[in-house]
This record gives C-alpha cells, structure tokens and sequence, in this order.
C-alpha cells in the first residue's frame, strides 16, 4: 500500500497578505490569512481544523526579501517546516505545467505543488548580526544611489543656470556624504565585534578588487559562505553561472550569465569585476585570454565576476588569504563562461 504523501503548503507571500494553499492527497484547500503574527496563528488554528498538524506540515515560498523572512520566521516559531527557495524555480515549474493564468490563489497552489515535488531544502533562520549586516549594507547602497542622483541634478540644474537649486541640492549632497561615512564606519564597527564577520571580511577584502563595502554586502547576503558545497554551487545561487545555448546545428546562442540568483549581489560584484579585470594579477590574465580568444568585453566582465565568486569561496573555505601564485595553479586554466 502506498504511504501518503506529507501535507505541504504553499504561501503566496505579499505586503499584508499571505495566500495560503494547503496540499493534501492531491486535493488543494485555500485560506487568505493576514502577513502578521495574527496571521500565523490563524494560519496553524487552520490547519487543526483540516486535521493536519502544524509540525506534520512542510511549507514553502519564494525569497522574497523584506517580506519572506518575517513570514518564514513566524511560521517556524510556531513549529511548521519552512523552506524559502527561488523564484527562478518556482517560474520555471510554471513552466513545465503551462500555467497561462496569475493570481495570488494560483501561485500559492503552484508553489504548493513545487514543494511536494522538489522537496527543497530546509530554510535556517540568519543570525542577528547577518540581518543588521544586511540591512545596513542596504541602506548604505540606497544612500550612495540618492547621493548619484542628487549629483545627476546638480549637473542639469547647472546647465539650466538654476543656481538656488545647485545650492540647494549641494547642501543635501553635502548631508548624504556624512550620512554615508557615518553608516560606513557603523558597518565597519559591526563586523569587528563579530569575530566570525571579522575573519571572513578579512579574508574577502585580501582579494584585489573587493573592498570592505562589498565585503559586508556578500556577507550581509550569504552569511556564512561555506554552507555551499562548492564554489560552482554558490556562482549558481547569486547567478554569475554560464547559461549555454547550443542544440544540434541550428541553435548556436551565445553563452552568457544564467541571471538565475541573488540580483543584489551580482550588482554589488559588477564593480568590483571591473576593478579586479585590471589590478587583480590573476584575473587580469584570466580577462585578457577570453578577450584574445574573441570574447565580447561585457562577457569578459561577467567570467571576471564568476572568477571572483571562485576566489571568495576559495579564501573563506580554506581560512586562507588570497595568494596568486597558489590560485594561479588551481584556478586561471578553468576558463568557462
């Protein structure tokens, strides 16, 4: 006789909702609950009542940033297994079942039915200081993209002889800059009061090209980089991976970055790619083969930011610095992208 299949839920996750679909013997139940404490908790009274224990229940949902993590929190706090996983995954499982139609009823049903086929791993809670890593790094980001901004009206309101408003915006340029290098050294005093943000953001920063700013960024985003099995694995979780189009003879796509992953860290690694494609020794010669080898100079860019992904995993696995000479030998023949 068959064993029945574990309940799983699906969560549809939103700012003050969560649509909740519930997958039990291939019949699906739905319930709209609020994206609060409350909410949990009618949530886990819900499923009394359709005779399914919470701690027998193993729910999922996208990553979602902002939004997900409280909701996954709450849920484990009130004894359900959570896993928070992809939204590249749950899109592409749409795929392989035609969905045509979107709505929050159907999308948690989808993700219900994704969980009881993937089976994804468990999510763990990040610990408080990753969070506020996180946050900060954030902030510090949003601050330095409205001080851009700010500099980009300067410019226009010059040329326009508008010159209260240059005053004006100077003045809040002026205040950005003090917040930022106020924020700066906030971030710099938080990892040094963790040993283990610390010796990992000691070992980052010994790679030419990445700074203490996206030192806390990686490590704000990761947290502790060696729960990946191996650096392929974690380029394929922020999406710095080649993705290959190539089928028989008609199809010859060009490879390029697979963009399946954290959006956030690939923008905190563009620049540092570029600094890294010239004054990293080992990636400059990396950079210059593909380029001597026909590649376009944005690809190049990209296999730099797989390259440095490499050597992140690399320092932080091994609790050793970077040193050329020793990467050079593991590392610069694996040419890829």
């Amino acid at each position: 006789m068959k064993n029945a299949e574990a309940p799983v839920v699906g969560i549809d996750v939103s700012k003050k909702k969560l649509d909740v679909a519930l997958l039990v013997d291939g019949k699906v139940r739905s319930k709209v609950v609020e994206n609060s404490p409350g909410g949990y908790d009618d949530l886990r009274e819900w499923l009394a009542r359709q005779k399914v224990a919470a701690s027998d229940v193993h729910a999922c949902m996208e990553s979602t940033g902002i939004y997900s993590e409280p909701v996954a929190m709450g849920l484990q706090k009130a004894g359900i297994k959570v896993s928070v996983v992809n939204p590249g995954c749950i899109k592409g499982f749409g795929r392989s079942e035609n969905i045509r139609n979107k709505t929050d009823n159907i999308d948690a049903a989808l993700i219900a039915r994704y969980c009881a086929a993937a089976k994804p791993a468990l999510w763990e809670p990040p610990p408080v200081e990753q969070r506020q890593l996180r946050a900060w790094s954030d902030r510090l980001l949003a601050l330095k993209d409205i001080r851009q901004q700010e500099c980009n009206r300067i410019e226009a309101h010059t040329f326009a002889g508008q010159t209260e408003l240059v005053a004006h915006v100077k003045q809040h340029v002026t205040w950005l800059d003090e917040q930022i290098a106020k924020l700066e050294k906030d971030i710099g005093d938080h990892i040094d009061r963790h040993p283990d943000l610390k010796r990992d953001a000691d070992l980052i920063t010994s790679i030419p090209g990445l700074g203490r700013a996206t030192a806390a960024k990686v490590l704000g985003h990761l947290g502790d980089v060696r729960r990946f099995d191996s650096a392929k694995a974690l380029a394929a979780f922020i999406g710095v991976s080649p993705s290959q189009r190539s089928s028989g003879s008609s199809v010859r796509g060009r490879t390029m970055m697979s963009r399946v992953g954290s959006s956030t860290l690939r923008a905190a690694l563009y620049m540092p790619g570029l600094v890294a494609r010239r004054h990293n020794p080992l990636l400059n010669v990396f950079a210059e083969r593909l380029l001597a080898n026909g590649m376009a100079r944005k690809a190049v860019i990209g296999a730099v930011m797989r390259k440095l992904v490499h050597l992140i995993y690399g320092v932080v696995k091994s609790g050793k610095p970077f040193d050329p000479k020793f990467l050079d030998q593991r590392l610069a023949i694996q040419d890829g992208i």
